[in-house]
């Protein structure tokens, strides 16, 4: 009866360290059940990652699903007129852009009436359309490029926003491609880029 005892009592025991051992838990479970580490990839720009930063390109489809613009916004300037005309509602937020045909293939923007372009959403969510108010008037000699870009080659261009003073206070560049495909750029509330003081002086005359 004692040696019965004695082997239950082991057995009791080796079972007891068995389970005290067990909760560690097997490695390959333990990273089984951890839950995955959440990382948002840049991804130029596209509806599902950070926005981008002036300066920073984005692969882009051009009109109607034809060829493929990287597109750079470079510079952003505030002005509160267009040589003598001022802005509808205050500030115009002028953005000069980057635009190179990366395929055999010419290819341009969408325009607004092809359901995408440019629009500029202000630190409240609202979104403003390119062209509004006065901002249609806004036009640069350097950056008036509007034909399909050419494969080999790249225009500079220019987008503009008639904003309140809020509006202008930063914001997201937002421009839809040809596979309306949303990418997106934070802009700096103040003149940045390469060309501020140059596109600043060409507004003002």
């Amino acid at each position: 009866m004692r040696v019965r005892a004695t082997a239950a009592t082991a057995a009791l025991l080796l079972a007891a360290l068995t389970a005290c051992g067990s909760d560690d838990g097997d490695p390959d479970e333990k990273s089984a059940t951890k839950p995955p580490s959440s990382s948002q990839p840049n991804g130029g720009g596209d509806g599902g990652g950070k926005a981008l930063h002036l300066g920073e390109p984005a692969q882009t489809i051009g009109e109607n699903g034809v060829g493929v613009l990287q597109i750079t916004p470079d510079t952003i300037v505030y002005v509160k007129k267009n040589g003598s005309e001022p802005a509808e509602n205050g500030i115009f937020a002028v953005v000069t852009l980057k635009d190179k045909a990366m395929t055999g293939t010419a290819a341009d923007e969408v325009a607004p009436i092809g359901g995408g372009g440019w629009k500029w959403m202000a630190p409240d969510g609202e979104t403003i359309d390119t062209g509004g108010g006065e901002s249609y008037n806004i036009v640069v000699d350097k950056y008036n490029n509007e034909d399909p870009v050419q494969p080999g080659t790249y225009q500079r261009r220019l987008r503009a926003f008639d904003l309140t003073p809020a509006q202008a206070k930063g914001g997201t560049l937002i421009y839809v491609d040809g596979e309306e495909t949303a990418h997106r750029w934070k802009m700096p509330a103040t003149d940045s880029g390469p060309d501020a003081a140059e596109l600043k002086k060409q507004l003002a005359g």
